[in-house]
């Protein structure tokens, strides 16, 4: 049985971390490099940084940047943003990320998943997935940083990013993210029925019950979460502790720092 992974999530915007509610980050966290050392410390079992203007801005993602964060990091790290083909990907891996996380790419050229994954491995290539629920309940797909409705539903998308080779699912929900409300457990319980990877639940934590819940609940393999870990004292190692507790099995690991 796979042990059950809590990921802290970086939204990286220009010159440093910000975070918001429902994909508006406005508010500044801090500079990204300190993050990274202080995660470091901090029992995570990897790191999600999403550079949030390179789709916008139609650029490709910093990879100097990019190699300066991974220089630093002491576990696996998984990059998002502006990955327009292959070779961003390849630009990526070459500077350090250990996974990628693809998003509107996909939607745009879905056969990049394929390429990806026969190139590197399902175990390199993240199916990163942006979901909101109307008010009447539909549930849809969004691209370009959650500002274009794609129509897809996300289950079917699951099952078709992973029938292509994704090797794990980013499942993130839009109008929880920033709330600290919990997780959209109906969704994510869905996406994990659908297909055989591992789904990471994003959007909505608040404390350790909510991971704990769609870890139990919903099925989910991996916690994401940014919110709780940067503006209150919650900590990834006392949601290991808790997730515990809570008969989930977990890596535990001393700190080398």
């Amino acid at each position: 049985m796979l042990k059950v992974r809590v990921i802290p999530t970086l939204l990286w915007k220009e010159f440093g971390l910000v975070k918001g509610v429902g994909f508006n980050s406005w508010r500044r966290v801090g500079p990204v490099l300190p993050a990274v050392k202080v995660y470091n410390a901090r029992d995570v079992d990897e790191l999600i940084l999403v550079d949030i203007t390179a789709t916008p801005e139609g650029r490709r993602p910093d990879h100097e940047s990019v190699a300066d964060f991974a220089s630093a990091c002491a576990v696996p790290l998984t990059v998002g943003g502006g990955i327009q083909d292959l070779d961003s990907i390849v630009t990526l891996l070459h500077a350090g990320a250990d996974k990628v996380a693809i998003n509107t790419a996909a939607y745009q050229n879905p056969k990049v998943v394929n390429q990806a994954a026969a190139r590197f491995g399902a175990q390199c290539i993240v199916g990163s997935i942006d979901v909101l629920r109307h008010d009447d309940g539909r549930l849809s797909c969004f691209s370009h940083c959650g500002t274009v409705d794609t129509l897809r539903d996300p289950v079917a998308w699951a099952r078709e990013l992973t029938d292509r080779g994704a090797g794990e699912i980013l499942l993130t929900s839009i109008d929880r993210d920033g709330t600290m409300s919990g997780y959209d457990m109906d969704l994510v319980q869905r996406v994990v029925h659908a297909v055989d990877v591992p789904v990471i639940a994003s959007g909505g934590a608040g404390n350790y019950e909510h991971m704990l819940a769609v870890v139990r609940d919903a099925g989910a393999s991996a916690v994401a979460a940014a919110s709780v870990f940067h503006f209150t004292e919650r900590t990834p190692a006392e949601a290991k502790r808790a997730l515990s507790a809570g008969g989930i099995a977990v890596r535990q690991e001393l700190s080398i720092f």
